[in-house]
Protein backbone atom coordinates (compact mmCIF):
# COMPACT_ATOMS: atom_id res chain seq x y z
CA UNK A 1 0.00 0.00 0.00
CA UNK A 2 3.12 2.46 0.65
CA UNK A 3 4.21 2.43 -2.47
CA UNK A 4 1.20 2.80 -4.41
CA UNK A 5 0.53 5.72 -2.52
CA UNK A 6 4.16 7.08 -3.40
CA UNK A 7 3.61 6.50 -7.25
CA UNK A 8 -0.16 8.30 -6.93
CA UNK A 9 1.88 11.35 -5.12
CA UNK A 10 4.73 11.29 -7.71
CA UNK A 11 2.16 10.94 -10.55
CA UNK A 12 0.45 13.59 -9.05
CA UNK A 13 2.71 16.45 -8.36
CA UNK A 14 4.43 16.24 -12.23
CA UNK A 15 3.89 19.08 -14.24
CA UNK A 16 1.17 18.89 -16.16
CA UNK A 17 2.24 18.73 -20.14
CA UNK A 18 2.02 21.88 -21.38
CA UNK A 19 0.42 23.04 -24.52
CA UNK A 20 1.81 23.60 -28.12
CA UNK A 21 4.28 26.42 -28.78
CA UNK A 22 4.95 27.94 -26.06
CA UNK A 23 6.98 24.33 -25.54
CA UNK A 24 8.34 24.79 -29.20
CA UNK A 25 9.79 28.63 -29.27
CA UNK A 26 12.86 26.97 -26.85
CA UNK A 27 13.62 24.55 -28.77
CA UNK A 28 13.52 26.16 -32.19
CA UNK A 29 15.58 29.26 -30.77
CA UNK A 30 17.85 26.25 -29.71
CA UNK A 31 18.32 25.35 -33.25
CA UNK A 32 18.37 28.42 -34.82
CA UNK A 33 21.58 29.23 -32.42
CA UNK A 34 23.42 26.11 -33.07
CA UNK A 35 23.07 26.96 -36.80
CA UNK A 36 23.93 30.31 -36.10
CA UNK A 37 27.48 29.17 -34.21
CA UNK A 38 28.02 26.34 -37.10
CA UNK A 39 27.73 29.27 -39.93
CA UNK A 40 29.76 31.94 -38.71
CA UNK A 41 32.32 29.12 -37.37
CA UNK A 42 32.65 26.66 -40.42
CA UNK A 43 30.42 27.54 -43.15
CA UNK A 44 31.21 31.45 -43.76
CA UNK A 45 35.18 30.91 -43.02
CA UNK A 46 34.89 28.24 -45.79
CA UNK A 47 33.44 29.91 -48.24
CA UNK A 48 35.75 32.98 -47.97
CA UNK A 49 38.60 30.77 -48.43
CA UNK A 50 37.50 29.10 -51.51
CA UNK A 51 36.26 32.64 -53.08
CA UNK A 52 40.26 33.72 -52.43
CA UNK A 53 41.48 30.01 -54.06
CA UNK A 54 38.76 30.57 -57.03
CA UNK A 55 40.66 34.55 -57.40
CA UNK A 56 43.86 33.21 -56.84
CA UNK A 57 43.47 30.65 -59.56
CA UNK A 58 42.29 33.14 -62.22
CA UNK A 59 44.42 35.48 -61.74
CA UNK A 60 47.53 33.39 -62.36
CA UNK A 61 49.16 34.64 -65.58
CA UNK A 62 52.44 33.43 -67.77
CA UNK A 63 55.56 34.17 -65.59
CA UNK A 64 54.23 33.58 -62.00
CA UNK A 65 56.42 31.44 -59.90
CA UNK A 66 53.63 28.63 -58.15
CA UNK A 67 53.81 25.77 -55.82
CA UNK A 68 51.72 22.84 -56.45
CA UNK A 69 49.88 20.83 -53.54
CA UNK A 70 52.31 18.48 -54.32
CA UNK A 71 55.24 20.49 -53.47
CA UNK A 72 56.44 21.45 -56.98
CA UNK A 73 58.16 24.40 -57.56
CA UNK A 74 58.22 26.21 -60.92
CA UNK A 75 57.30 29.13 -63.35
CA UNK A 76 54.35 28.88 -65.12
CA UNK A 77 55.70 29.11 -69.22
CA UNK A 78 51.73 27.72 -70.24
CA UNK A 79 48.05 28.18 -69.21
CA UNK A 80 44.89 26.11 -70.24
CA UNK A 81 41.43 26.58 -68.63
CA UNK A 82 41.99 23.18 -67.20
CA UNK A 83 45.69 23.15 -67.33
CA UNK A 84 49.35 24.66 -66.30
CA UNK A 85 52.33 24.37 -67.68
CA UNK A 86 55.41 25.04 -65.03
CA UNK A 87 58.78 25.12 -66.18
CA UNK A 88 60.30 22.94 -62.99
CA UNK A 89 64.08 22.84 -64.61
CA UNK A 90 66.14 23.89 -67.31
CA UNK A 91 64.29 21.75 -70.57
CA UNK A 92 62.03 20.14 -68.06
CA UNK A 93 58.03 21.18 -68.31
CA UNK A 94 55.37 19.51 -66.60
CA UNK A 95 51.58 20.13 -66.95
CA UNK A 96 49.16 19.66 -64.26
CA UNK A 97 46.17 20.82 -63.09
CA UNK A 98 44.91 24.01 -62.79
CA UNK A 99 43.21 23.01 -59.51
CA UNK A 100 46.50 21.58 -58.13
CA UNK A 101 48.26 25.20 -57.99
CA UNK A 102 48.79 25.59 -54.14
CA UNK A 103 49.76 28.84 -53.87
CA UNK A 104 51.69 32.19 -56.13
CA UNK A 105 55.10 33.04 -54.95
CA UNK A 106 55.62 36.02 -54.32
CA UNK A 107 59.18 37.50 -55.07
CA UNK A 108 61.30 39.27 -52.19
CA UNK A 109 61.19 42.68 -54.28
CA UNK A 110 57.35 42.14 -54.66
CA UNK A 111 56.85 41.87 -50.81
CA UNK A 112 58.30 45.42 -49.88
CA UNK A 113 56.51 47.36 -52.54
Amino acid sequence: MEFAYAADLAYASALPPSGGAASIIPQLLFFAAIFAIFYFLLIRPQQKQRRERERMLGSIKKGDRVVTTGGLHGTIVGLNEHSVILKIADQVKVEVDRAAVGRVVVAESEKDA
